[in-house]
Parts: C-alpha cells; structure tokens; sequence
C-alpha cells in the first residue's frame, strides 16, 4: 500500500477516535468503513477494527474512570454477561444483510432523538438495573458486538441513557470499559485473523491514539450531559450511516 494512502487512512482514524473517544466509544464503525473504503480485504478490515477499538476504547476507560465517570453497579453485569455472548458469536458468521439494515434504523433513531431533544435524557434521573435486566440485556448487546465486529458501545450507550441506568457523563466511561472487554473476547473469538492484520497498522494506533486524547479532553473539559448526548447523536448517525454503506 502506497504511503498516501496510509497517510489517509491514518487521518481518518484520527479523526474518527477523537469523535467517538470523546462519548467513550472505540470507533470500530467508523475504522471499519474507511479501512473498506480504502479497499483493504475484509478479513484485514474486523481485526484491525478491533485492535483500534481496544486502544480508543481503553485510553478512554482510564480517562473517564479517573474523573468519576464510571458506575461498578451498572457495569459489571453487562460485562458479566456480554464477554462470553462475543466470544461464541464472535465465531459464527451471519449474512450482513440479515442484521445490518435493522441496526442502521434503530441508531439513526437514537441519533435523531439525541441530536433534537437532548434535553429529555440530559436531566432524567438514573438508577442502576437490576441484574435480572442487565444480565440478558449484556448478553444480547455482546452478542451483537461480536457479530458485527465492534465494541458494543454504540449500542450500550443510549440503551442506559434512554433506560435511565446512567447518566450521559457515567454512560462515556461505562461504555469505554464495556468496550475494551467485549472487543477483546471478540477478538480472541477470531484469534485466527490475527495473522491477517495489516504491516503499517502502528501507524493507524499511533493516529488512534493522538485522536482519542483530543477527543477525550473535550469531553472532560467542555461537554456538559446535553453536549454528550449532541455528541452521541453524531456517533450514531455515523455509525448508522457506516452499516448500510
């Protein structure tokens, strides 16, 4: 690959980090459409997506845990439930245009309703669910992770939003350390697509890396509940956008 292009992809997946870091998402959406739209072969696309995802998602988790934006009591059933969910479905492939289109709806709403009424989610009181909720609630959401390839934030975060579990500052850090560990279960559900990862892909986590620190810092500095749920409307409206494309 010539290195205009790596100097492109790498660009874009600064970009994409510092958007997607900045409400405690990995990004794998996006890296996943540009990394195709670039041309590389699909079995370099999912792996490379994730070990992308792992790095945003996990510098994100640190920042956001460090600053209180983090609930245990919420977390660790999800978690519990959606690491073996990804693993095994991880594994299995599904035709995309069973589930993509279904996906893409379903976030394009939740983009629309954060991009014009954030402030119906921004003061809604929150309370952590029961684990009788959030276990078959995790399991589902890491299933889905593991199919598509990707973290699973961008689903879990305006579920806990809209659902009440979490407030839109404690969603960020709740869905980065949701992320983090569900990409690594799917990623160990494809250990074999290691070997396909791409030569020059320190470069994309080095551009990974310097997006997500921006976009970390203007969460942390400059949104308030309502400005993350703005924020969020953007991620699910790309992310949306990246499914049917």
């Amino acid at each position: 690959m010539g290195e205009s292009l790596i100097l492109y992809l790498a660009l874009g997946v600064m970009a994409a980090a510092g958007l997607y870091s900045s409400v405690g998402h990995g990004g794998a959406s996006a890296y996943i459409a540009i990394m195709a739209i670039a041309g590389l072969a699909p079995d370099e696309v999912r792996p490379a997506a994730l070990v992308l995802n792992i790095v945003v998602a996990g510098l994100g988790a640190v920042r956001f845990v460090r600053a209180g934006r983090f609930d245990w009591r919420v977390f660790w059933p999800f978690a519990v439930a959606a690491i073996p969910a990804a693993f095994v479905a991880g594994r299995v492939d599904v035709p995309e245009h069973l589930y993509r289109p279904l996906l893409a709806f379903a976030l394009a709403a939740a983009a629309v309703r954060y991009l014009v009424w954030p402030q119906i989610d921004a003061i809604k009181p929150s309370a952590p669910p029961s684990a009788f909720v959030a276990l078959p609630a995790g399991a589902a959401l890491g299933a889905l992770a593991g199919l598509t390839g990707i973290g699973g934030g961008v689903y879990l975060s305006p579920l806990l939003v809209f659902a009440g579990w979490a407030d839109p500052q404690r969603a960020t850090g709740i869905a980065a350390c949701f992320i983090v560990v569900n990409s690594l279960a799917g990623l160990a559900g494809r250990a074999s697509s290691l070997a396909t990862l791409p030569t020059y892909l320190p470069w994309l986590v080095g551009a990974a890396i310097v997006g997500a620190v921006l976009g970390t810092t203007w969460s942390l500095k400059g949104l308030n509940r309502a400005g993350v749920l703005r924020v969020l409307g953007v991620v699910l409206g790309v992310a949306a956008a990246a499914l049917v494309t």
